[in-house]
């Protein structure tokens, strides 16, 4: 059984025998609270044999510094979990090595992991000045090396590539704080053409609803429609993305299994769906595997932690 323990500042549920474990990003609002709005996706997840790390959402312009917060408590949690797994008594070697660590995100909490993966290109070309030195000051802590997610999947749910005019749905308001360098960095014109200069990715899953009026779906196209915009990035890299489109609205992940229901917080929805005919757990579970082997194919080529020190200057991107 699923049960959840405060540490640093997550919220941990580790599986006795796990094969991997999973740290859960969620979107504004509900993923401040990411137990409770997210229950029966990480039950299921958890019930398929990972380790839960569940990752309160936090609301900042900076996406930068939030993506790089995630990967401060990744680096601060690891030692914490194998002392925890140690205490009872459970597997904890899983927790020593950092490819076992995969990403899922919903909504706004995938272009936090898609930072992550950028940082990891070492290539962030076409920002101003002040961007370039607030990362290097976030990031001034850090090893070469600590500074990457390379090797650990991720899954986007509904990604959403959010800017300032997404935040404040006061128009002239929004394109003034941008004007005054106040408004979200990077913006979305900005995380899009880092991503399409990116050899990276390759360890991606994305899963989309048809109804999505947020972050766009196959059936709904329009101007930002960032879903079709990942599916037409993603496919020509070396592993294709792997993608499904599901029934449902933005926030289909969202919900608590109450009997064979599954209530999703949300009236102007369907508010609730019986668990017989809800498919998102499965596929989720279905692309962690799938990403998990093309994870071991591509760390069996890839170098080991003092040769990526070695080869760092010359940016190698082979995967």
């Amino acid at each position: 059984m699923m049960t959840f323990k405060p540490l640093c500042h997550s919220w941990v549920a580790l599986h006795p025998e796990p094969k991997g474990i999973v740290q859960f990003i969620g979107g504004a609002f509900f993923g401040s609270f990411p137990t409770i709005a997210y229950r029966y996706l990480l039950e299921q997840i958890f019930e398929a044999g990972y380790s839960v790390i569940a990752l309160p959402f936090r609301f900042s312009f900076r996406h930068w510094s939030l993506a790089i917060e995630l990967l401060k408590e990744q680096e601060t949690l690891r030692p914490e979990l194998i002392a925890l797994a140690k205490h009872l008594n459970y597997d904890h070697t899983v927790y020593e090595d950092k490819t076992n660590y995969s990403w899922i995100g919903h909504s706004l909490g995938c272009k936090y992991i898609a930072l992550l993966e950028l940082l990891s290109d070492r290539q962030l070309t076409g920002m101003d000045a002040k961007q370039i030195r607030e990362i290097e000051q976030a990031i001034a802590r850090f090893s070469i090396y600590s500074v990457s997610i390379k090797g650990q999947p991720s899954l986007l749910l509904a990604p959403d590539i959010s800017d300032t005019e997404s935040a404040i749905p006061i128009r002239a308001l929004a394109q003034l704080l941008d004007k005054l360098k106040l408004g979200v960095l990077p913006t979305r014109a900005q995380t899009q053409d880092l991503i399409e200069q990116s050899q990276l990715f390759n360890l991606t899953g994305l899963i989309s609803f048809d109804r999505d009026t947020i972050a766009g779906s196959v059936t709904q196209p329009s101007a930002k429609n960032d879903v079709l915009w990942f599916l037409t990035q993603l496919k020509q890299r070396r592993y294709s993305l792997l993608h499904q489109e599901l029934s449902g609205k933005h926030l289909e992940p969202v919900g608590i299994r109450l009997g064979r229901w599954i209530v999703d917080f949300n009236p102007l929805d369907k508010f609730a769906e019986l668990i017989s005919d809800r498919p998102l757990e499965t596929v989720v579970i279905q692309f962690l595997d799938r990403l998990q082997q093309r994870q071991q194919n591509i760390v069996q080529t890839a170098p080991t932690e003092s040769e990526e020190y070695a080869i760092v200057s010359t940016l190698d991107r082979r995967y």
